[in-house]
Order: C-alpha cells, then structure tokens, then sequence
C-alpha cells in the first residue's frame, strides 16, 4: 500500500514536472513544437470535447496515412532501387567477368610476354651465333668463287693473280688455326687445317705444272710478275722448287749455247755485232777476246735474269742453288769454247800473240769466276788458263832458243852486244810491255824474264868466256848495261837488277883491277909499287930505283899523263856503251895511282927516309892529284 502510495505519489510528481515544465516553455522558441501545432492546425478544426478525445487517433491515423503514403512512396523507391541492384548485380557480373577475362587475358599476356622475351634472347642469341658462323665461315673457309679459282676450269687453266690472292688466303687459314687450337677447339682446327693442307697441296701442284710449262716456253728475258711470284710460293717446296729450277736451266742452257752458236756463225752477237766472231779466227788474239767477251756479256744477263725471277725468295737458303744454277746454265757454253781455244793454241803463234791470249783467259776468267764461282765454266776457263801459260812458257823458250841460235855469236871488235842479244831483248820489252798493265803482273813478269834473261845470260858468259879478260869485262859490261836498261822500265825487277848489277861490279873490278895494272906498268910504277910494300931496312934514298932522280923521273912522267889521261887508257874502256861505267872504272883505276903517289909522297916526306928537300921532288900533294885524275 505504501508503496503503490509511492507510486501515485512518483506518478503525481512526474505529471507536475511535465506540467511544470509546459508552463515554464516558452512556445516562440520551441521551433518544433510550433511545427508540430501549425501541422495540427491543418486538420483539428474542430475544438471539441469529442474532438480533442479522437485528436490522438486522428494523429495516428494522419501518421499512418503518412507512413502509408511513405510507404507506399518507398515501395516505388525500392522497386527502383532493386531494379537498380539488378542492374548493378548485372553489371558487376559483367565487370566481374570481364574482370577475370582480363586477368587471365593478363596472365596470358605476361606468358606472352615472358616467353616472346625468352624467344627474342634466343633470337637475338641465335643470331649472334649466325653471325660468328657467318665469321667464322669466311675466317675459316673458301668461298665457291675462290674454290673454283684454286682449282681451275682445267689442268691447263692459266694462272692469275687471284690465285695467289686465294693461295695466300688458304695459307692464312692454316696459319690461324693454330690460334683456334689455343682457343680449345682442337678437333675442329685439326680437320680444317687438313682441309687446307689438301687444297694447298692441290694449289702448289697446280702452281708447280704451271711454272715448269712457262720455263719451257720463256723466250725471251723478261721475266713474268706471275713467274716471280710462283717462284716465291714454290720455294716451302724444296723439292719442286729445284725441279722448276732445273727445267729452267735446261732451256735456257739451250737457249745461251744456240744465242753462242750464232754469234760465232752468223753475227747474232751482242751490241749489235752484225759481224760474225769466227770471221776474225785469223787474229787469235781479236778471236779469243770476242768469245770472252760475248761471254762477259750474256752471263751476267742470266745471272740477273735468275735472280728477277727469286727476287721473292728468301736469298739466305737459296744461294747454293742459285749458283749451281747459273753453274748448270753455262755449262753447255764449255765445249764449243774449250775446243775452239785450244785449236788456236795448237797452232804456232809467236809468244807475245799467246801471252795477250794467256792474259784475255786470266782477265775474263777472274770476272766470270765471281759472276759463276766453282762452275764448269769457272774450271774449264781455269784450265784454258793454265794450258795458254804452259803453251806461251813453252813457244816463249822456243822463241829464245831459236833467237839465240844453236852457236854463240861471238862480238864484233866494238865489243857490243851480239845480234841476238838485241832481238832477245827486243822480244822481253814487246811482252813486258803487254804484261806490266795485265792482272796479276808480278808473277808473270818475273816468270818471262826468267824465261828469256837466265838462256841469254848463259849464252852471253858462254860467248865472254872465249874472250881475252878485258875484252870479256867490257862486253860483259855492255850486255848487262843493255839488259837492265830493258827491266829498268818494268816493276817487280829489283831483285833481278840487283843480280845484274852484282856481276856488273864483279866486272868492273876486273876492268879496274887491269886498268890499274896498265896504269902501274907505263908509269914505272911497279918497282916503286914492289920497294914501299918490301918494307926494307935502311932509308929508302939509298935504295935503288927510289933514289930522288928515279921519283923525279917518276913524277914527271905523271904530270905528262895528267895532261894528256887518255893516252894511256886501255882501248877496250872507249867501247864501253855506258858512261857511268867508263866514269866508275877510270875513278877507280886513278885512285890506285893516287893511292900509291900518297904512299910514295909520305914515304919520301918522312925524315927516316933521307931524302934531302922532298917537297922539290913533287909538284902536287896527294889530295891535289886525286882531285886532277878524277876531274879528268
């Protein structure tokens, strides 16, 4: 009860605070209540009792007119609103779909993508690798074209520049494969280098049947570039460069002893000789000397010709071949020489003719052996050398013995030189004068005058020795005066002249020695010559013979001979054809005299002697006298 009390009393309390609360509102400032009555306003019309008992149904039901109408209004709004959740669940659909088409269109893509990527790295790899091969191709192989020009249209096919392009091309390869087997690519180097080993083998084989084809058929001196170059290919060919070589040699061999042939018959000669050579075989001198001299000519043209045609080559390893060669080459000119010199030595010739032959074989000999060293023709000139020295040594000793004649010639009265002596003499000077501008001149020289001075000097002491002494000396004297006035001319005589002028000294001391001894003998001088050397005791005055009247007797007959010299000189000394040697022989036959006049002067001028007054017994001094016999 108490509490339903309360209750009332919570209720009562409630309805006071609400009324409270109304009364206490203000209604201008309550927006939402003037709202709410201006709203009412519009349907409760009627302020009735009954009115104001249904206003709260009437509110209920305008308010569900109105939720009815909203309702109803909402109904169209969510029809739309579901018409527009279809078409947005339609559409999400679609993009939904379209979402996943796209992202498998995507994926694909990306696959696409990823493997077009792939295939343009293998692409793009691949044709990497097509151009290395591509490279590789043409580092390391022969195109058809340069295939078809290494081997030819046929055996016969001519050579051409290309082809040593293409030689050279295939050698390049081979030498490049060594840098591949470096690389690591053993196996392939291997086969592609005996790939191009066969085609160069294939390629020198064709080289080497073309080459020996062209030696066979050159005509002419000039050489082909396309020779020079296939020679220099040839030349890693030992073996087929040697056989090119030797074709060579054999057909220009031909060709040098034909070209020798016609200049010795027809005047094909050099220099435009329209003459031919053995014209002139009357003259052996002009003949031998034209021979040698086609022969100086053509060979060094050959020699040339060879080396334009190795000018390539390596000239270190070729040398030996290149001689022997040239060697092989003028063989064949050996025979039609040797036996056309030789005939011409055979026949008699005078010995100045064989000696200029002798010197033509030696000069050209020494020319020809530099240009063909240790050739046939180097021997067989070396030994027409020898065989023209040996034919001039023995026609020269001929010529001598035949000069000389079989017996002596014995001098005229003036005590010259024999005939013989002259032509000798007159033959040495024709030699020695051909031999002193000739090569190696000294031992020729030396050896023709051996040939001809040691006969003529045996003969011209054989023909003296039949002669009285003065008489030998002096024409022994003119003939060794002849003699070295002869080699005085010529070098390389100074030994031969120093001989010569020992055995003129020997001779003038026996001319001196008899001069003197005619000298002593007319003046009286000989017994006073014999007293001063006796040396005998006592004072020479008392001697007889050298008493002062007998060496008055004695100077006076000197003074007579100072005056007049001449009268008493041998006969013999005026023949003397040298004048040095007539000045030598009085100088020293007067110097006798002069010698003894001194002694007897000091002699006589000497106290122990007793002669009373010397000085009246003598008119000049020793050193006066001496003065006027050698001025004489």
């Amino acid at each position: 009860m108490k509490e339903a009390i309360n209750s009332a009393g919570d209720k009562n309390s409630t309805l006071v605070r609400r009324v409270n609360k109304l009364l206490e509102s203000r209604l201008e400032n309550d927006k939402d209540t003037l709202e709410a009555l201006k709203e009412l306003s519009t349907f409760f019309t009627d302020n009735s009792l009954n009115a104001r008992r249904n206003l709260r149904s009437k509110i209920e039901r305008r308010n569900l007119t109105i939720n009815e109408d909203f309702l109803s209004a909402f109904r169209e709004v969510k029809t739309t609103l579901d018409c527009i959740h279809q078409d947005v669940m339609a559409m999400n659909t679609s993009v939904q779909r379209m979402t996943n088409q796209l992202q498998s269109t995507k994926t694909q893509t990306l696959q696409l993508i990823d493997q077009t990527t792939k295939l343009q790295s293998v692409s793009k790899k691949l044709s990497m690798q097509q151009e290395v091969a591509n490279a590789f191709i043409k580092s390391f192989q022969l195109t058809p074209a340069e295939l078809s020009i290494l081997h030819g249209a046929s055996r016969e096919a001519p050579i051409t520049d290309e082809f040593f392009v293409v030689v050279d091309r295939v050698q390049e390869i081979h030498s490049s494969c060594r840098i591949l087997m470096q690389s690591g690519y053993q196996t392939l180097a291997l086969d592609i280098m005996q790939r191009m080993t066969l085609l160069q083998e294939a390629a020198l084989e064709r080289l080497y049947r073309w080459t020996q084809n062209q030696c066979r058929h050159i005509e002419n001196e000039n050489i082909a570039p396309l020779l020079i170059k296939s020679m220099t290919k040839l030349q890693d060919r030992p073996v087929l460069f040697k056989y090119i070589l030797d074709e060579y040699c054999t057909v220009r061999r031909s060709v040098l002893v034909s070209s020798f042939i016609d200049a010795l018959t027809l005047g094909d000669g050099f220099g435009g000789t329209p003459n031919p050579i053995e014209m002139h075989a009357h003259d052996p001198k002009r003949y031998v000397g034209d021979m040698l001299a086609w022969l100086h000519q053509a060979i060094p043209i050959e020699k040339e010709n060879i080396l334009t045609m190795i000018k390539g080559c390596d000239k270190a390893g070729i040398n030996d071949q290149v001689k022997q060669a040239l060697g092989n080459i003028t063989e064949g000119l050996c025979h039609p020489l040797k036996s056309r010199i030789e005939h011409i030595l055979a026949v008699e010739a005078p010995a100045t003719v064989l000696y200029s032959m002798t010197t033509l074989i030696r000069f050209y000999q020494a020319i020809i052996s530099q240009v063909v060293p240790d050739s046939v023709l180097d021997t067989t000139l070396g030994d027409l050398l020898d065989l023209s020295e040996k034919s001039f040594v023995t026609r020269l000793q001929r010529e001598t013995r035949i000069a000389l004649g079989d017996r002596a010639e014995p001098p005229g009265t003036d005590l010259i030189p024999a005939p013989s002596v002259s032509r000798l003499l007159s033959l040495l000077n024709e030699i020695l004068s051909v031999a002193s501008i000739a090569e190696d001149r000294e031992k020729d020289m030396l050896q023709i005058v051996s040939c001809v001075i040691d006969p003529l000097l045996q003969e011209i002491n054989e023909t003296a020795s039949r002669l009285p002494t003065v008489d030998m000396a002096v024409y022994l004297l003119n003939c060794i005066h002849q003699i070295q006035s002869t080699l005085a001319l010529y070098e390389y005589m100074d030994q031969r002249l120093e001989r010569l002028q020992a055995q003129s000294d020997a001779q003038i001391d026996t001319l001196t020695s008899e001069q003197a001894s005619s000298l002593v003998a007319n003046l009286n001088l000989g017994p006073i010559y014999t007293i001063l050397q006796g040396r005998e005791q006592g004072p020479l005055s008392s001697i007889p013979g050298m008493d002062p009247l007998s060496v008055k007797e004695f100077t006076n007959k000197l003074e007579t001979f100072l005056v007049m010299p001449d009268i008493l000189l041998l006969p013999q000394i005026s023949l003397l054809q040298s004048n040095t040697h007539r000045a030598i022989t009085q100088k020293r036959s007067f110097e006798v005299i002069g010698a003894i006049y001194k002694q007897l002067y000091n002699a006589c001028h000497d106290p122990k002697n007793l002669y009373q007054n010397a000085d009246s017994l003598f008119s000049r001094t020793p050193e006066d006298l001496l003065h006027v016999l050698i001025s004489q």
